[in-house]
């Protein structure tokens, strides 16, 4: 049997600990986010929202596209947003509605609790189907702050080191988990239905 051996599936997300972490996001896998999992939580042309981790854009671009006010920031100045320390910059509690993003994987649990703070309705982060594992996550978020909804892509959702590639290929599985504000509910799990091809742009890989 030959092995898979694709950029996606060999550029595994273990960083050190000084890394970037920039595997850019696909755009249809947040255009995903907001038609098949936070769908019903708009209007969101009258609500703002933070992408704390935005690289080059390719995840806030889309967020334009549905939200009223998109703020967008990084740590290294990729070009694209304001250039900020998401985990030690000044911002004040509950001053956006929403924070989604795509996470440094190692950082992935301190984002969840600063976005907690700062947004008034929800967060949203796309991670590696298996950071719903680990004693230490449960202990730190899951049992005292448990996502309303876990919403695993059925596609794989292909990401490199760097850029956008639309045909790169992956064996990693990827999943939204959405914390709600105010919504007393057990967590739920989803499933994102086949939908690449139908929110996927041709210039999604220009920009």
């Amino acid at each position: 049997m030959m092995q898979n051996r694709s950029h996606a599936v060999m550029a595994q997300r273990t960083e050190a600990t000084d890394s970037l972490d920039d595997f850019p996001t696909p755009p249809w896998a947040t255009r995903a986010l907001m038609t098949h999992v936070i769908g019903d939580c708009g209007p969101f042309a009258k609500q703002s929202c933070l992408e704390p981790a935005c690289g080059a854009g390719h995840m806030a671009r889309p967020l334009r596209e549905y939200f009223g006010d998109v703020r967008a920031s990084d740590i290294h100045p990729y070009g694209y947003g304001e250039v900020a320390d998401f985990l030690n910059a000044s911002l004040e509690a509950a001053s956006v509605d929403w924070a989604i993003t795509n996470p440094p994987f190692r950082l992935a649990e301190a984002f969840v609790k600063r976005s907690l703070v700062i947004a008034r309705r929800g967060v949203a982060i796309l991670a590696r189907t298996v950071f719903i594992e680990s004693i230490g996550r449960y202990r730190k978020i899951f049992a005292t702050d448990p996502p309303s909804r876990f919403a695993q892509f059925t596609e794989r959702v292909p990401m490199l080191r760097g850029r956008l590639d639309r045909k790169a290929s992956t064996a990693t599985g990827y999943a939204w988990l959405i914390w709600e504000k105010g919504r007393e509910t057990k967590s739920q799990l989803m499933w994102i239905p086949p939908c690449r091809k139908s929110l996927e742009h041709d210039g999604d890989y220009t920009a």
